[in-house]
């Protein structure tokens, strides 16, 4: 009988910040756990990876990878997902992040990064800007300002420095806020600078923003290359009055129209199977990368719960 792959389950590590190092490893192994995607810096602490000290010690990384391995883990990926186009220093300072992230990458032999497109300001702005409707008539303006004098430079020459340090896959999160947020705008990006730029697929974001995951991973197909296992929940009476449009702070969960939530408290466990279902027809076969960030409950709680769940939903080989 033929093997079948199978899904593997992994964690994004700042799902349990509280932890340092070796005490994550111990409760990701414990949970059941099966590869860790370390998050590298800009809007992560990156609180169990040292950057500067593993690209300057080869003893530093012999020890960081040999940890992971004493638990029986692995590294999926690893992240630097941030604004590298924000205006001015900020945003240097988060390409250096991003640059050094790539060379950590082809030290560990790591070949894929999660990451974000970012997002420009328009011509002379101060802040990032997205836009989101086609008028009044700058929006138009702004949004061709943004893809070709900025975007696609940036990220032709982005893939040119991934390609140098051996990465094969980068994985933009789809995500509010960012240049790249849909599977159009993905398509976009990846028709201007190729093929290794892909999606990490997190159904959380088009939860909020109107859209059907499991037709977009029927829609981006193998342009699939990683996946994050999170939830959202709208919250049908705000939503109701106000629409998906929120801005009020994440703390405010009461009060907001929608919140991220532990796998299965937005969309139930029969959602998750038709969403690995939709998976595996679209040809992904490979890790579920966990990340929790649910404000009502203990974090260990919540990670061990959305494992039970993707454990019940997963196709697990055969």
């Amino acid at each position: 009988m033929k093997r079948v792959a199978c899904m593997k389950i992994g964690m994004l590590t700042d799902s349990l910040p509280h932890l340092g190092f070796e005490e994550m490893l111990g409760a990701a192994a414990e949970l059941g756990i099966e590869c860790l995607e370390f998050a590298c810096g800009n809007w992560s602490s990156a609180p169990h990876l040292a950057l500067d000290l593993l690209l300057e010690s080869s003893e530093a990384r012999r020890e960081f990878v040999a940890k992971i391995a004493a638990h029986g883990l692995t590294i999926s990926a690893l992240n630097c997902s941030g604004n590298p186009l924000f205006p001015g220093a900020e945003g240097a300072r988060q390409h250096d992040v991003t640059l050094k992230t790539f060379r950590l990458a082809r030290l560990l032999g790591i070949d894929r990064i999660v990451m974000m497109s970012g997002l420009p300001g328009g011509p002379g702005d101060a802040n990032p800007n997205w836009i989101v409707t086609e008028w009044p008539p700058e929006c138009r303006t702004i949004l061709k300002y943004q893809w070709d004098e900025v975007l696609i430079p940036y990220w032709r020459d982005l893939v040119g420095k991934a390609r140098d340090n051996g990465i094969k896959r980068i994985c933009l999160e789809l995500h509010g806020a960012q240049a790249v947020y849909n599977p159009s705008t993905l398509q976009r990006l990846r028709n201007a600078v190729g093929g290794i730029v892909g999606a990490n697929y997190d159904p959380s974001h088009p939860m909020w923003m109107g859209a059907d995951p499991l037709a977009a991973v029927r829609a981006l197909g193998d342009a699939i290359y990683y996946v994050h296992a999170k939830d959202t929940r709208v919250e049908p009476i705000p939503a109701a009055i106000d629409g998906v449009l929120d801005t009020r702070p994440s703390g405010e969960v009461g009060a907001r129209t929608w919140n991220y939530v532990t796998l299965g408290f937005g969309h139930g466990e029969e959602w998750w199977r038709q969403f690995c279902a939709a998976l595996r027809m679209a040809g992904y076969d490979d890790v579920l990368s966990i990340e929790h960030e649910d404000s009502l409950i203990d974090p260990l709680e919540g990670v061990r719960k959305s494992v039970d769940l993707l454990r019940n939903v997963t196709y697990r080989g055969a």
